[in-house]
């Protein structure tokens, strides 16, 4: 991605925040050698060297991406700007429309996970995560254990393993990438 520097935002904790603000991502992967998108939900993990996530078992995602390079856009506020809010515009009229947007870019490798076991504490994980905000959470045990073992039977597991990509990530990723002190993952 272009990212000129002036715009470049390199501090690990705004990238995470973005990144747990937003967890709806586009993942870009390739699929019988063809760009796929996919959008789905993608939970950074605590530790910060994983996204985790699942997707309907229907879904070619798990089989044809499993094990090759994939990139989650995580995608912040966006607007479009008017020439007419710059002070310049009236002064000398050099002035043009921009759009500005918020983004980080994870790449990483992508796994499935299917396993029972760790598919149901990987759930726990999410679903706990995403309910804490309310007066009184859901939780997955709050759901009758049959119906639950259905449901999970009809899911795979996903997790992207993220890792330095260079110039693509720069140096904001490597440090996103390296363990967030004081806090390791499940899964």
């Amino acid at each position: 991605m272009y990212r000129p520097a002036h715009f470049a935002e390199d501090r690990v904790e705004i990238l995470q925040a973005l990144m747990r603000a937003h967890p709806f991502v586009t993942l870009a992967s390739r699929a019988d050698g063809d760009l796929v998108a996919d959008h789905l939900p993608l939970q950074l993990s605590p530790d910060g060297k994983r996204l985790l996530g699942h997707v309907a078992r229907a879904n070619p995602l798990w089989k044809m991406a499993a094990g090759q390079e994939v990139l989650a856009v995580f995608q912040g506020p966006q607007a479009y700007v008017s020439p007419s809010w710059y002070a310049t515009k009236r002064g000398h009229g050099r002035a043009v429309p921009t759009w500005n947007y918020v983004v980080v870019h994870a790449h990483g490798r992508l796994a499935a996970i299917e396993g029972p076991k760790r598919l149901r504490a990987m759930l726990d994980e999410l679903v706990d995560h995403h309910e804490a905000e309310f007066a009184e959470p859901w939780c997955v045990g709050d759901a009758p254990s049959d119906y639950i073992d259905k449901m999970l039977a009809a899911i795979v597991g996903v997790v992207v393993g993220l890792r330095q990509r260079g110039t693509d990530v720069g140096e904001a990723m490597a440090a996103l990438v390296a363990a967030v002190p004081g806090e390791s993952g499940r899964s």
